[in-house]
């Protein structure tokens, strides 16, 4: 007869394939110490993506600014001004080639914040580069 402990118990072993996903799914909680090489490549990125946020916003105004102005031109929304149209083509223009001209800068600005960012970055960057080929 067998004892009551031996009935009750029960074992489950993982398949190779969940064993890694439950190492990968844990290791993302495990406290661990950035390498030189991890922050090396952070910092890299972070001047890429301030870079690459800046101008987004950018772009992204200047074409709405574009696109409401090719609205007032060319749809009902010229009623704003009431029955002059004319206004409404001028001004629409006006904010046209201004949301334009806006959308344009996207991506110099791009190049110059990533400049600046690199700029503000370099010390360390060549710091631990220095270190990490010795």
């Amino acid at each position: 007869m067998q004892n009551n402990n031996e009935q009750n118990n029960f074992t489950y072993t993982y398949s190779a394939k969940e064993r890694d996903e439950v190492r990968a799914i844990r290791d993302k909680y495990i406290p661990r110490e950035e390498s030189k090489m991890d922050r090396l490549r952070r910092l890299d990125r972070t001047a890429e993506s301030r870079a690459t946020v800046v101008s987004l916003i950018l772009g992204i105004v200047g074409t709405l600014i574009l696109g409401f102005g090719m609205s007032l031109v060319l749809s009902e929304l010229s009623l704003i001004f009431g029955d002059n149209k004319v206004v409404s083509v001028i001004v629409g223009v006006v904010l046209g080639l201004v949301g334009g001209a806006v959308a344009a800068l996207a991506y110099p600005v791009y190049n110059t914040v990533l400049a600046k960012e690199r700029e503000r970055i370099a010390p360390e960057v060549i710091r631990l580069t220095d270190e990490l080929m010795k």
